[in-house]
């Protein structure tokens, strides 16, 4: 450790480390630690008692809180927060048919803007510190991600129906953002899902990713209705289309997969290394949907699952707690097995497995020497988190978004104390408010896109 003055000293806490970062088991914990943190990087985790030696810009004492990897939303559509509880307790056609698309048509850069704005202040709040967004006017989010500190993952959706502009747009984002933000923000090719791209496009983009070095996140295979539709059209499942169009040849990340069954598992398995799967059970479980990603299932062949929220016009909030005790809950009752998923396997897809579904494993994702310095501190003293038996458990279960004190990004705090740095969200809460009659506004009679699994 070099002996010029840190940027941050955090100590006093326990500090969350992967011992064996392929063993989701080796999740442990440092009590009494400290964290000293340079130029946006972890330099060192420390004895507590170690840390009066480092001179430091800032320190924080953080006792009675956890340190833990900022946690990595691999699937949302983060503007959608504007369309939070419009279109509720319908069916996945008529939610999109009838709701979502036909008020989507009136989408402006400004109304993108201002739900990212909201959707990034519930994110740090929350202890979000990377998200993988899917949606429109995708410069108006990655200004936004540059301005408020976090880390992004970004890209423009496109259907086939807006020609082949749809996909030019897609990839002229992708290669004008990519490592925008001093290297927080990585982009993505974004086809929407293969039930609105054709297989013309779905190859075309395939070829673009390998030509431009640039990863793929879609919907595919997001429930079984989708997969069975697909069987009877053309024979194969959604997963075989896009291996058939070569889109497991890149490094591609699919979201949902709750309609992933039996002949895929193979196919995704000639692509472990590629492909990694976002899953986000409490759509799952509000859309009715009969199943939900098979963790399990995909764990066994190597392929990563990140957890995600999906847009809040579907989950109603962007709460990675919730999704995180929900994939280890869903997946106890799916498995009908209480040791399957344990709360060290929870907190290793919210982290590690996170980190790598969007393609920023080697950078975060644990807190370790060298890692970006993204990480939240997790007060643990509240009545609803004592006594703490299993640190492990006290944090899949019982701790809440509302406990996290402190979101860092790249060494730099964006909340401390609850409060936030670098987001005002009462003069975007009062601009959007004014803005929400003529989005909101469906007399016109167009829609977007056709969902027609």
């Amino acid at each position: 450790m070099t002996s010029s003055r840190a940027d941050l000293v955090i100590s006093g806490c326990a500090v969350l480390l992967h011992d064996d970062p392929d063993d989701p088991e080796t999740v442990g914990f440092r009590e009494d630690a400290a964290i000293v943190v340079r130029d946006g990087v972890v330099e060192a985790v420390l004895g507590a008692a170690d840390a009066d030696g480092p001179a430091a810009v800032e320190r924080i004492d953080a006792r009675g809180q956890v340190a833990m990897p900022g946690l990595v939303n691999c699937h949302t559509h983060a503007p959608m927060v504007a369309l939070r509880g419009v279109a509720e307790d319908l069916p996945t056609e008529e939610w999109f048919n009838d709701v979502v698309w036909p008020i989507e048509a009136n989408l402006t850069p400004r109304d993108v803007e201002l739900g990212a704005r909201l959707a990034c202040a519930e994110m740090i709040r929350g202890g979000v510190t990377c998200f993988a967004d899917h949606y429109f006017a995708m410069d108006a989010v990655a200004a936004v991600v540059a301005e408020c500190g976090m880390r992004a993952h970004l890209g423009e959706a496109f259907f086939s129906s807006q020609g082949p502009e749809g996909r030019e747009r897609s990839l002229d984002f992708a290669l004008r953002a990519r490592g925008a933000a001093d290297g927080r923000i990585t982009t993505t090719l974004a086809p929407h899902a293969p039930y609105t791209v054709d297989d013309a496009d779905l190859a075309a983009t395939a070829a673009l990713a390998r030509e431009h070095g640039l990863p793929v996140h879609l919907h595919a295979a997001e429930n079984r209705d989708q997969t069975e539709a697909s069987l009877a059209r053309h024979g194969r499942t959604p997963i075989e289309v896009l291996a058939d169009t070569g889109l497991l040849d890149t490094d591609t990340l699919i979201a949902h997969g709750t309609g992933i069954v039996e002949r895929d598992l193979p196919v995704l398995e000639r692509a472990s290394g590629r492909v990694a799967v976002a899953s986000a059970p409490r759509g799952y479980l509000k859309f009715g949907w009969p199943a939900t990603t098979p963790v399990r299932a995909l764990a066994a062949i190597g392929v990563p699952v990140g957890l995600a929220t999906d847009g809040a016009a579907s989950n109603n909030s962007l709460d990675l707690w919730e999704s995180m005790a929900l994939t280890s809950l869903v997946q106890k009752s799916a498995e009908k097995d209480p040791r399957w998923l344990t709360a060290r396997q929870a907190l290793h897809h919210a982290t590690v497995q996170s980190a790598r579904a969007v393609g920023l494993g080697d950078t975060v994702g644990r807190i370790a020497p060298g890692r970006r310095a993204d990480l939240v501190l997790v007060d643990l003293t509240g009545p609803h988190t004592q006594p703490v038996h299993d640190l492990a458990a006290t944090l899949v279960h019982s701790a809440r978004a509302s406990d996290v004190r402190t979101t860092i990004v790249d060494g730099r705090i964006l909340m401390h104390d609850r409060e936030l740095r670098t987001l005002d969200v009462p003069s975007v809460v009062a601009e959007l408010g004014e803005r929400l009659p003529a989005l909101l506004d469906r007399s016109h009679g167009r829609r977007i896109q056709e969902y027609d699994s």
